[in-house]
């Protein structure tokens, strides 16, 4: 078996304006809440900006309309880029996210369902795509079109109920949920090849049921095409692996363990982030 392709290279297309203002938002958000996953949020942009603009069916004036599709961040420590999407969606007002981790805030450290827009409380690795396959039995049972895309990190895939979860999708045929995941080959303390090498990855999904297809996570215009043909197979569940980098769009924290989760930044270090996220 022959491990997943890194399908992210040198001519992967540059970041454009949108994909950076999403991201300086990320980072004012940071610097107001005084902590937080900046580089896990960051592999993760392009991912929800394609989803949220191209693919979900929402409506951000109604977050609870009963035919939304539905969209689980399970690996819940990426929300700063969650909150920035919603927001710029309109599931709840900009100025919000200068309220990110103070006291009494709806956006907290992990998403939490009192978030317009959040559709599961996670951050606890491993429990979304459990939900994601309860949500598409209900949907199938009461005839509903719904689709779920259930977004997990590569270090995540560490948790045993992620695999007892592809084994029920498999086994119900549930071609209305996809998984997604954000291949960034980082986890919290080191490289998850070192941590737990899960390759082959794009054989395991295979040899569990799913239909499988990869992509480089940072090409929006890749994203879109592979996120539009979901899905892969009308009698399978689908999962697309996004080969992407932890920390895009900083060149210090890009492939950085260090940078997983910061609560101190001093004001020169403020400066060469804002510097590294201005359009060239």
């Amino acid at each position: 078996m022959k491990p997943s392709n890194n399908l992210h290279s040198a001519h992967s297309p540059a970041l454009d304006e949108r994909s950076l203002a999403l991201r300086r938002t990320m980072l004012d958000m940071m610097i107001a809440g005084g902590r937080g996953h900046l580089p896990s949020g960051l592999s993760l942009v392009e991912i929800l900006r394609v989803l949220y603009d191209d693919i979900l069916r929402v409506r951000p004036s109604e977050p609870h309309w009963p035919q939304r599709d539905r969209c689980i961040l399970s690996k819940g420590h990426g929300c700063l880029a969650l909150y920035a999407i919603l927001a710029d969606k309109g599931f709840f007002p900009t100025q919000e996210l200068q309220t990110f981790c103070h006291f009494d805030s709806r956006l907290g450290g992990h998403p939490e369902v009192i978030t317009p827009g959040v559709e599961a409380s996670t951050g606890s690795l491993g429990h979304g795509l459990p939900l994601g396959v309860g949500l598409s039995l209900a949907a199938r049972m009461k005839r509903q079109s719904r689709q779920h895309f259930i977004v997990m990190g590569d270090g995540e895939l560490n948790e045993g109920s992620i695999w007892e979860a592809a084994m029920c999708a498999s086994k119900h045929a549930l071609s209305n949920l996809t998984a997604i995941v954000d291949y960034n080959k980082l986890q919290s303390y080191g490289p998850v090849s070192v941590v737990q090498e899960i390759e082959p990855l794009a054989d395991k999904w295979r040899s569990f049921g799913f239909a499988v297809d990869e992509v480089d996570g940072h090409d929006v215009n890749a994203l879109r095409i592979k996120l539009k043909a979901l899905p892969y197979d009308s009698h399978r569940p689908s999962v697309l692996i996004c080969h992407t980098i932890k920390g895009k769009g900083v060149s210090f924290m890009e492939h950085e363990p260090s940078w997983h989760h910061k609560s101190r930044l001093d004001d020169a270090l403020i400066q060469r982030l804002r510097d590294e996220l201005q359009p060239a």
